[in-house]
């Protein structure tokens, strides 16, 4: 992936975060400790291929995580937690799936055996700004003037 495709696919991933968090749900920051991480996921694949681009997924909580870990490791695979976090995921995805899509980003199944439970976004809103960001009139202070010279004479 070229420099250019690579900050374009950077800046689209950080479009999708604010708006994941934007909608109120817990956004994982780039670069912390998984042990302490849940909440959305947002990543760039920077491969040259055709699997290359922004993928989001939702990562349940450290608990849920440690005891599916633990079903899997000593093969429970009747246990309900796996149905349930599987469950979970779906439900994320859904969600996540129309939320961005109501802000406008192109987003579809990510379609990878490698990437269950995890949608692709292929591209954003046209429009810069978002629904969200600071309108004009919530920083117009209405009611105040200017001071004039004659305010202060007497």
């Amino acid at each position: 992936m070229s420099a250019e495709e690579s900050e374009r696919q950077e800046a689209l991933a950080s479009r999708v975060r604010n708006e994941l968090a934007a909608a109120g749900l817990p956004v994982l920051t780039p670069g912390l400790d998984r042990v302490l991480a849940s909440g959305a996921e947002v990543e760039v694949d920077d491969g040259a291929d055709a699997a290359g681009g922004v993928y989001v997924g939702w990562l349940i909580s450290p608990r849920l995580r440690e005891c599916t870990s633990r079903a899997f490791r000593l093969r429970l695979l009747g246990d309900p937690l796996l149905r349930h976090s599987s469950e979970i995921a779906a439900a994320m995805m859904q969600a996540m799936a129309a939320i961005l899509a109501s802000a406008g980003f192109a987003v579809e199944d990510a379609n990878d055996e490698y990437r269950s439970h995890q949608l692709r976004v292929t591209d954003g809103p046209a429009q810069a700004v978002p629904v969200w960001a600071l309108r004009d009139e919530e920083v117009t202070m209405s009611g105040w003037r200017a001071a004039s010279s004659s305010d202060g004479a007497d």
